[in-house]
């Protein structure tokens, strides 16, 4: 009997974590659910690739219960359009680039300065910190609640006429920017046309030659194919693009603390992911162009250093616009991550 005794232990051992999981299970407050994610990038950009890692954690978390439905590549609509859906409580969920939310929180500017970022962990140490928090804070009162910072990247400048080596060769170029009036303004100090249009929109404008060219990250180059209609790109790397994951406030508000839980933990779990993958696809996207036939011209440090300068005015005015304090912070907390990589 007492050789017994240790496989009795451990069936009742299983009976009881099985009973404590059931438990556990049915305190949880969580109902089925299906949430509608609409993004403008591809499935398979690193964005879509964020939303399929973070869909697949919240349908793991929820036991089931809670499923995100990907819609890609802008069939909801474009940005603003999408926006306006979350706010309204039909769509819960999309990624924006901060520009994209500067009209509700002027704040959100602060991102799209030029060369504001000389690198990706400076990016990191900004929008994981303290000021990264403050600006998703001021979202719920606009209708929204952001969730955590994915990531884009930096923006090249790709066009079907001429190589871009140095600041002149923008001259005249009629480009797709975002609809940000930051951008907007940069690139019209630089000489070029800016044309915003909604992303949905740019490959036919590209195609139809209506622009010349737009500005993005070579994995968004790649993924939305731009090389077939785009010869010419420079890594001017004149701007770098976080993604505010955001969520309906109105839906939010009908959601249990068990349920948000999940949202957040899920969001938070996959950030890393998605930046990773993010950097990745960016380091080898540029040979994958190549490869297309396109011509990469490495845009010189010094030129880069040109643009800056030039640019500066158009980063006073912007600067100009915001809550000071913060704008101070931001600066400060740029030092420190500066100060911390020389170290």
């Amino acid at each position: 009997m007492p050789k017994k005794l240790p496989h009795r232990l451990a069936a009742t051992c299983l009976v009881l974590s099985a009973f404590l999981a059931a438990g556990l299970a049915a305190a949880q407050n969580i109902q089925e659910r299906t949430f509608k994610f609409a993004f403008v990038n591809q499935k398979e950009h690193p964005q879509g690739m964020g939303a399929q890692r973070f869909s697949e954690i919240v349908e793991k978390k929820s036991g089931g219960k809670m499923k995100v439905k990907l819609f890609p590549s802008g069939v909801l609509g474009g940005d603003a359009s999408v926006i306006a859906s979350l706010q309204g409580g039909t769509v819960e969920m999309t990624m924006a680039i901060p520009g994209l939310l500067s009209g509700m929180a002027r704040e959100f500017s602060l991102f799209d300065l030029p060369f504001l970022f000389n690198n990706e962990k400076e990016a990191d140490f900004v929008l994981d910190g303290p000021v990264g928090r403050k600006l998703l804070d001021k979202l719920p009162e606009k209708g929204l609640i952001g969730l955590t910072y994915f990531e884009h990247g930096f923006r090249n400048v790709t066009n079907s006429r001429r190589p871009v080596a140095k600041m002149e060769d923008l001259q005249g170029l009629k480009l797709r920017v975002m609809q940000i009036p930051v951008m907007i303004d940069a690139f019209r100090a630089l000489g070029a046309n800016p044309s915003p249009l909604p992303l949905p929109e740019v490959y036919t404008a590209l195609e139809q030659k209506a622009v010349d060219g737009q500005e993005n990250p070579y994995s968004l180059v790649e993924a939305s194919k731009y090389y077939e209609i785009q010869k010419y790109g420079s890594n001017t790397r004149h701007v770098f693009n976080p993604v505010v994951l955001l969520f309906s406030k109105k839906r939010w508000e009908q959601l249990s603390d068990d349920e948000r839980k999940i949202l957040l933990d899920a969001a938070r779990e996959t950030q890393p992911f998605q930046r990773a993958a993010n950097r990745d696809v960016n380091a080898r996207a540029a040979e994958f162009l190549k490869g297309q036939g396109m011509v990469l011209t490495e845009f010189p440090a010094a030129e880069r250093e040109r643009l800056r300068e030039k640019l500066a005015p158009v980063t006073d005015k912007h600067v100009k616009q915001i809550d000071p304090a913060l704008t101070q912070e931001l600066f400060s907390e740029l030092g420190k991550a500066r100060g911390s990589a020389a170290r």
